[in-house]
């Protein structure tokens, strides 16, 4: 498959498969689950490496990350900084005690690349969740960035070459 990555491309074909992409959800969820998972995996595990995130950055301009104390202590030790610094800075606290980046996008984003990326957060290294069991239970949120993310564009797109939609 040749991988489009260009993120003007990805947008405008998003567009115009915006009708598709919802008939392709509707026909997902009457698949089996545990197939698809096994699908989408092996999708990630082979796309993934061919697309370098670091030139694209979409995700830190768009996601509201949550992290946790511990990310929050770690953070502190690298940037040399207290906690309460780190809390007062770059984080912002719900009611129910979750804690989330107060920037979208991100303050660590430097034009496309995470400046504290080996330091980066759980949500960070995870996303697009691809890895993860139960995709068509997350298609909705998946699908959201379906037109942002070259890695969750492809496998998706790829999927529906493999499932001969």
């Amino acid at each position: 498959m040749h991988l489009i990555t260009d993120l003007v491309k990805i947008k405008q074909i998003a567009v115009e498969k915006q009708a598709e992409n919802d008939h392709f959800q509707s026909f997902l969820k009457n698949q089996n689950e545990k197939e698809i998972d096994l699908l989408i995996q092996g999708l990630n595990d082979s796309l993934t490496p061919q697309i370098d995130c670091t030139k694209c950055g979409n995700c830190c301009k768009s996601l509201m990350i949550h992290i946790t104390a511990e990310e929050t202590d770690q953070l502190a030790d690298h940037l040399k900084i207290s906690v309460d610094q780190i809390k007062e800075q770059f984080i912002e606290q719900s009611e129910q005690g979750q804690m989330i980046l107060n920037t979208v996008p991100c303050h660590f984003l430097t034009n496309t690349s995470c400046s504290i990326y080996e330091h980066r957060f759980t949500e960070c290294r995870e996303f697009p969740h691809l890895h993860k069991p139960h995709f068509i239970r997350r298609l909705f949120s998946t699908m959201r960035y379906y037109e942002i993310c070259p890695i969750i564009f492809n496998v998706v797109e790829q999927l529906k070459i493999d499932l001969e939609y």
